[in-house]
């Protein structure tokens, strides 16, 4: 139903026009100066606005002219002393029309219709060119489910249906839900967003509905909810798995009389909200275990969309990765064990991680390319070399544990010595002191390991009969 919206200081004019039009089932607001008509666009959506030439306070052209700036409502002008200089003005300062009073009904009517009959042709245009334009600048990638996530998007933009995105943390749900509301007639109205595991539960219900003023100790003052900021808009609720119950009771009943009332109050405040919310959790395990309201879930669930992990379109990565650098105006080149190391990695942040990398490609790496050992360490992960150089230092310390301190500093025949006496007191001590095993072990004849036993003044307390 059309609102609309008639200014002017007149009684019988106001009556009279809003009985006419509201005949033909539009909804119509009444304000008896520009003022008050101008505080009405800034809480109501409205689609025509009657506007009188002379009123006090603030001229009607004046206020043409104020209006025309904040909106792109259309405004038919009323007058009883019009003259041509005046209608003209009227028109290039944007004017759908000029009447005369007294007014003519069939006039009325006809403009009327014209009028808003022009505003949905326009809106209609800028929701095609919107859906037209609507590219992989959006939503990146090439592979086969981002492909189906875009035809979801330009599909359910056309409608207000509520849409609930799944998938996991950092997978793109809120870049969906931007992409619907930008590509939907509402892209002129906010976009509000609401993270529900951000907010205690004691005051989502201040968050969502709003607050007047001393509902409870800190309200100073009145406060409006995302549901009447997101008014003509969108709301996303993401995270709406762990909304409590209570509030989830709330979100229902305006869900389905498209009505709040702010804490505190008791004005009926009417919403006109699309809702479209996210999660990562599974909500008809939710509603098993009766963490998740099953009829909220039914009303939010009119077109389901699943926003796949990283993991799942591993040929969208490279494409990711180059549109965050080109964002950050950094240009390099990949190399092919760099690709390896990107599909190699498990990508447990999803896009969130792979941009979180390429902000650290463009601040900490110097050069035009970038090879899989310098992308392994940004990823925080031991490169070919590094790993190669700790097996060998690993061996190095495994040498020297029980080795003296500066034998490496020693000539050749003083570190064999050295090291020949540390070997042989480490394989009696694993053969338990047994100079016959202990020989048989190593490879020598047991005279022999008992001379170089002498010769390092090495003791052994077995009774072994040589």
């Amino acid at each position: 139903m059309p609102t609309i919206l008639i200014i002017d200081d007149e009684p019988g004019i106001r009556q009279t026009l809003a009985l006419i039009l509201e005949d033909e089932k539009y909804k119509v607001i009444t304000a008896e100066d520009a003022l008050a008509g101008i505080e009405v666009l800034k809480s109501n959506t409205v689609d025509l606005v009657f506007l009188d030439v002379l009123l006090p306070k603030l001229g009607g052209i004046e206020a043409l002219e104020k209006i025309r700036k904040d909106s792109q409502v259309e405004i038919v002008m009323i007058s009883g002393h019009a003259n041509i200089d005046m209608a003209v003005r009227a028109v290039k300062l944007g004017a759908f029309d000029f009447l005369e009073k007294p007014l003519s009904l069939e006039k009325v009517l006809t403009v009327c219709r014209n009028a808003l009959a022009i505003k949905k042709l326009r809106e209609e245009n800028k929701n095609l060119k919107r859906i037209s334009n609507f590219s992989s600048e959006d939503i990146i990638g090439t592979s086969a489910s981002v492909r189906n996530i875009r035809e979801t998007v330009k599909q359910a933009a056309a409608s207000d249906a509520r849409i609930l995105i799944t998938g996991e943390n950092g997978s793109g749900k809120e870049v969906i839900a931007r992409a619907i509301h930008l590509c939907s007639a509402r892209a002129d109205k906010p976009f509000i967003d609401v993270n529900c595991a951000a907010i205690p539960e004691t005051l989502i219900e201040s968050e969502l509905f709003g607050h007047e003023k001393g509902a409870f100790t800190d309200a100073f003052s009145t406060r409006k909810g995302r549901f009447e900021l997101a008014h003509g808009g969108t709301l996303f609720l993401d995270e709406i798995g762990d909304m409590s119950l209570s509030a989830q009771a709330k979100v229902l009943r305006v869900i389905q009389e498209q009505k709040i009332e702010r804490v505190g109050g008791e004005k009926t405040i009417e919403t006109d909200v699309r809702i479209i919310a996210a999660t990562n959790q599974d909500l008809e395990k939710a509603c098993k275990e009766g963490r998740f309201r099953q009829d909220l879930f039914f009303r939010l669930n009119v077109i389901p969309v699943h926003a796949p992990s990283l993991r799942d379109r591993p040929e969208d990565i490279p494409h990711l990765l180059c549109h965050f650098l080109n964002v950050m105006e950094k240009e390099i080149t990949l190399e092919s064990d760099a690709l390896d190391a990107l599909y190699a990695h498990n990508w447990p942040g999803n896009v969130r991680e792979l941009k979180n990398l390429a902000e650290r490609i463009a601040v900490m790496h110097q050069g035009e390319t970038i090879n899989g050992d310098e992308l392994n360490k940004l990823l925080n992960k031991k490169t070919k070399k590094t790993a190669n150089n700790e097996q060998n230092h690993g061996k190095k310390q495994g040498l020297q544990a029980n080795l003296p301190d500066g034998i490496f500093e020693q000539g050749f025949n003083e570190a064999r010595d050295c090291f020949e006496k540390c070997y042989l007191e480490f394989q009696l001590l694993k053969n338990n002191g047994i100079i016959s095993r202990t020989a048989e072990a190593i490879g020598i004849y047991p005279s022999n390991l008992h001379a170089k036993l002498r010769k390092y003044s090495i003791t052994t307390n077995s009774k072994d009969d040589l």
